[in-house]
């Protein structure tokens, strides 16, 4: 792994951005498709619920093996570019953005996600997470499932990385 593998945490305010950049050997449809379809989206995130695909749809995020269930509301959906929603938790608390960004890359694609708007003492703990999970992308654009225990044991791997980086 190196340094460009890893998030870079900067604060904004009262609150924090992580943002990761990839590059993924994958065609930009089977990507997005890892983003946005309900089977791959559980391959490598969480068992998920969208009611429509647009601006206003609810998303449901359900991480069953960690007991943690959240809802969003899709902000942005530009097919094949753009996809991000409003991360809240379950009582309303605690909004967040997140945006995934895709452009083709010759035989690849390339990913940048943004996670805003989040406390500062959470991004340690969502750095390594998302780290993670992207790990998990190109598996699921092939239709893979990654088992949590894997997405569990990969988080855990890269805290450290993260444990410091939360800005002040």
């Amino acid at each position: 792994m190196t340094q460009a593998d890893l998030g870079e945490i900067r604060r904004t305010g009262d609150t924090v951005q992580i943002v990761f950049h990839r590059r993924y050997a994958r065609p930009l449809e089977k990507v997005w498709a890892a983003l946005t379809t309900l089977e791959r989206l559980s391959d490598w995130f969480a068992n998920t619920t969208i009611d429509r695909l647009a601006p206003g749809g609810v998303i449901e995020l359900d991480f069953k093996d960690e007991n943690y269930r959240s809802l969003g509301r899709i902000v942005t959906f530009e097919p094949m570019r753009v996809f991000a929603w409003a991360w809240t938790e379950l009582d309303g608390s605690n909004e967040s953005l997140v945006r995934w960004e895709l452009e083709p890359d010759g035989d690849g694609c390339k990913v940048t996600l943004t996670h805003s708007g989040l406390p500062p003492k959470d991004a340690a703990g969502v750095g390594a997470g998302w780290h993670a999970h992207l790990q998990a992308i190109e598996d699921a654009a092939d239709g893979i499932e990654t088992p949590w225990s894997t997405v569990r044991a990969r988080a855990d791997a890269a805290a450290p990385l993260y444990a410091g980086a939360s800005p002040g």
